[in-house]
């Protein structure tokens, strides 16, 4: 089972409406929209986070279970739902979160339920790792269970929902000596690391802090990952309209672990004896479960069939 653990939310989407713009709730949340893209393509896929008994966390509770997620590791509680109000410029969307005291932010990692025996894999990032205390209670769990299950990591970066930056900085360095493969996009890779300049140089650092493995998303550019011993791989991105970009870098995350579930490569010693060909199958399965995605509004994962 791949467990994925993070905020689940409500991206507020514009659409004309009779009395002119307005906005219109849509489940979503960095991981919780990779747990539905893991349990549509037939994935065994769980999620732990903090759920609001709100409106809105009964929405987002109903959008698992439809996609075919355990849900049995919630922590239920009555603060509200994380609102994150979206703003689409030429389809690229940009947030402004609502995140005080929710359900997610508000986590404790004492609440969290034990991690079941059949998790081969666990899947953290997004909001959930920057706003305490929720993100210190990620951070411990992650740190509890990464000496025997595969841990990867994408940290999404939000900078202007960082308080405390250097915390943030400590958190996630900390984290990715855990990890096993840190997936970043180019914007991402600049905000991490700053000391030196070109795409490769910066992955490799980012490779030097701990994962065994850095993939590295270019939008339209496609994608490339970086392996042990040097080993370069890039796939180009699959041509599609776009309709707008929310969601798409979580959805590109539920396809490379599925796909690496599909190669029975959930362990850490085999994502760390990878193949370069194998790299190139998990990758391009990502761009193209996330090429479906962008050509519809939202975060919309595809369904296996739909592939």
């Amino acid at each position: 089972m791949i467990l994925c653990c993070g905020e689940a939310l409500i991206d507020m989407i514009p659409a004309q409406t009779d009395a002119g713009e307005g906005f219109v709730p849509h489940a979503g949340g960095a991981i919780y929209n990779t747990a539905i893209g893991l349990g549509r393509l037939g994935a065994d896929v769980a999620m732990v986070t903090g759920l609001s008994r709100d409106l809105f966390g009964q929405i987002l509770q109903d959008g698992l279970v439809a996609s075919g997620v355990e849900t049995s590791m919630f922590v239920q509680s009555d603060r509200p739902t994380t609102l994150a109000f979206v703003k689409l410029v030429d389809g690229h969307a940009t947030y402004q979160f609502y995140d005080e005291n929710s359900a997610s932010r508000m986590l404790q990692y004492e609440d969290i339920p034990s991690v079941p025996d059949d998790t081969k894999a666990m899947y953290f990032g997004g909001i959930s790792l920057a706003c305490e205390p929720g993100a210190d209670a990620y951070a411990a769990l992650c740190d509890a269970e990464s000496d025997h299950r595969l841990i990867m990591i994408d940290p999404n970066i939000r900078p202007g929902f960082i308080q405390d930056e250097a915390r943030y900085r400590d958190r996630l360095a900390g984290m990715f000596t855990r990890a096993d493969i840190v997936k970043v996009s180019d914007e991402d890779l600049d905000w991490i690391v700053t000391d030196v300049e070109g795409l490769s140089a910066q992955a490799r650092a980012l490779q030097a802090m701990g994962p065994k493995v850095v993939i590295v998303t270019l939008g339209k550019d496609g994608a490339c990952a970086f392996l042990p011993g040097g080993v370069e791989v890039s796939v180009a991105s699959q041509p599609t309209e776009v309709v707008d970009t929310v969601g798409a870098g979580d959805t590109f995350n539920a396809g490379v672990l599925a796909k690496l579930g599909q190669l029975g490569l959930l362990s850490k010693s085999s994502v760390e004896a990878m193949s370069l060909e194998q790299m190139h199958e998990v990758l391009a399965f990502g761009a193209k479960v996330a090429a479906v995605t962008v050509s519809r509004a939202g975060a919309n994962p595809p369904w296996a069939h739909e592939l």
